[in-house]
Parts: structure tokens; sequence; C-alpha cells
């Protein structure tokens, strides 16, 4: 929705870019990223910084990704911050489907299971590009998601598999380190995920 300039919103016009934010329920963290959806395109710049608990150190991390238009991740570059110092990863899939991981010492040339997309442990963001890709916010369907796993805050990149199980009741997530069923607004943006965050 959009403001015409006289206060007047007009309804169905687009609502990009925007700004989404997410607080977790459990925990001292929060998420806020801005989106710019074109199509399917999706160009994202978020930021999740949390507080020192039983999980993980107090740090904060960035990221930036970029979809095609298809809504598959084409590149997705990571900073992690933490008192001890700063952490990079460049994530990026060519055109053979072969994803290139340059993460400090760390250089890696692999399909990742078939993976078009790219999962962060501990956002809620992440989980949009399956949801969308599948169009899960508005059918019942049951799909198994390769991804390239990124775990904050050390950027740790793994090969996993994340299961989503959509229906009347919202969307069943399994993912490595969680099982809950999330609600989604009608563009396929997690509103909660139980146990993790929700958006404020």
């Amino acid at each position: 929705m959009t403001d015409n300039g006289n206060g007047d919103v007009k309804p169905g016009a687009p609502r990009w870019p925007s700004v989404l934010t997410w607080r977790a329920h459990n925990a001292s963290r929060m998420e806020s990223v801005r989106v710019v959806v074109s199509g399917n395109r999706i160009r994202a710049a978020g930021r999740i910084i949390a507080g020192d608990c039983e999980d993980h150190p107090a740090f904060s991390a960035s990221y930036d990704l970029v979809t095609d238009e298809a809504g598959v991740t084409k590149r997705l570059s990571l900073r992690s911050t933490l008192a001890t110092g700063e952490r990079h990863a460049s994530i990026a899939r060519d055109e053979e489907n072969y994803w290139l991981i340059d993460a400090g010492n760390t250089h890696v040339r692999s399909t990742f299971g078939g993976a078009l997309d790219v999962d962060v442990v501990l956002s809620p963001f992440f989980n949009t590009l399956p949801i969308r890709r599948y169009g899960l916010a508005h059918t019942s369907e049951d799909v198994q998601v390769p991804v390239v796993y990124v775990r904050l805050p050390d950027l740790l990149v793994q090969e996993a598999s994340l299961t989503y199980s959509s229906g009347p009741d919202g969307i069943h997530v399994l993912s490595p380190v969680s099982s809950a069923t999330v609600t989604v607004d009608d563009d396929g943006f997690l509103l909660d995920y139980p146990g993790l965050a929700e958006r404020i």
C-alpha cells in the first residue's frame, strides 16, 4: 500500500521496499531486514543482533542476499562480529548450480545436494525463500528442501535438509535444530516461528 500524497492509501499498490523486523521469543535477539521484491526476485539486506546466552556468545551478524528471477539464491555475503573479532563468508551459486563458498580459510565448491536455497540458523527471514518458491503460503504440500546451511555466529557452512509441510494450520518446518509450525503473511514472509521469533 502506498500513500498518494493526499494521505490516502491505495490498496493493492506495491508495498516494496519494506523493512521487516523480528524479535526472539526466549532470547535477547532481534533481526531486521530491508527487502525489495520484484516478481519472484528478492534483494535483502539484514542484521541480527544477539546478546550473550547459553547457546551463543553476544554477536551481531549482517547479510546481503540476491536471488534470481525464480527466487533461487544467487549470492549471499555474511559478516559476523564477536568480541574476539570478525568473520566473513561469501556464498555464490554458478550457472552449473555449484556453490562457491569462501569463508576465511575455507574454500569449497559443491552442489550441496542440489540446494537452491541458503538457510541461516537463528534467522526467520531465510525460511521465506523456499516458502515463496514452492507457494506454500497458498497450497498444501510436503517438500524436502536441501540447503546450504550457515551456522551463527561462527559462519560454519554445511549441507543440510529441511522439510516443509503446509496445511490449514500453518507450515510445519523441520530443521536440523528445531521443529515448529510457522505462520506467514500473504507474501510468504514469516510472521511467527514458535521457539524462534515473531514479527513486530
